[in-house]
């Protein structure tokens, strides 16, 4: 591909994506990256976990392309519900990271194999058929989503927050700064629900 190339700017667009949530994992422990920061169990492991079966399925299985990875849940009778978002504890960190890696640089050779315009097919009753662009274009909005995710649930754990370690993307302040813009965002909630109460 050349760097003019639209499927590198997509895949450039697809790799923030992947590069921000994997860095939500940095610092913390087993038992950290595990635990359930939602009612729904929502967990950074389980995120990572899951777009890997993600990936594999859609730029993988989808174009005739199969790569070894942890069935999504919604692909019919092959898991439980849920089984691809989160990790049992005989699923290490360094395997299900490294199961990513692998699958995404498999994702990107068909990227880089294929145009814009060929199409696969999810299987299903009835099966789709789907080009790569708009699988492209698929994966890199569930891919942000989850980084999404993953960026409240990392805050959620340690208070860690922005798009990546050296370029945090937010708004420069420290704690306490942090601390009293929070309170002036309670306080608009507080005021325009009518329910105001001293700062």
């Amino acid at each position: 591909m050349t760097a003019t190339d639209p499927r590198e700017d997509l895949r450039r667009c697809l790799q923030d994506a992947r590069d921000a949530l994997l860095w939500k994992l940095d610092g913390l422990s087993e038992y950290d990256i595990r635990r359930p920061m939602t009612p729904t169990g929502t967990n950074l492991l389980g995120l990572v976990k899951h777009l890997t079966g993600a990936e594999a399925f859609y730029l993988g299985e989808t174009f005739g392309r199969p790569c070894p990875a942890p069935p999504l849940w919604i692909t019919g009778d092959a898991a439980e519900p849920n089984a691809d978002l989160w990790a049992t504890a005989d699923e290490t960190r360094e395997r299900i990271v490294d199961d990513y890696r692998r699958v995404c640089a498999h994702a990107d050779a068909t990227i880089a194999a294929l145009p814009l315009d060929a199409v696969g097919r999810i299987p299903g009753d009835p099966p789709v058929d789907i080009t790569l662009h708009r699988v492209l274009a698929h994966l890199i909005g569930e891919t942000h989503r989850h980084a999404g995710h993953a960026d409240i649930v990392r805050e959620l754990v340690d208070g860690a927050a922005g798009l990546r370690t050296k370029d945090a993307n937010m708004a420069p302040g420290d704690a306490g700064w942090w601390e009293q813009h929070r309170e002036r965002v309670e306080q608009a909630a507080r005021a325009a629900a009518g329910n105001t109460r001293d700062a």
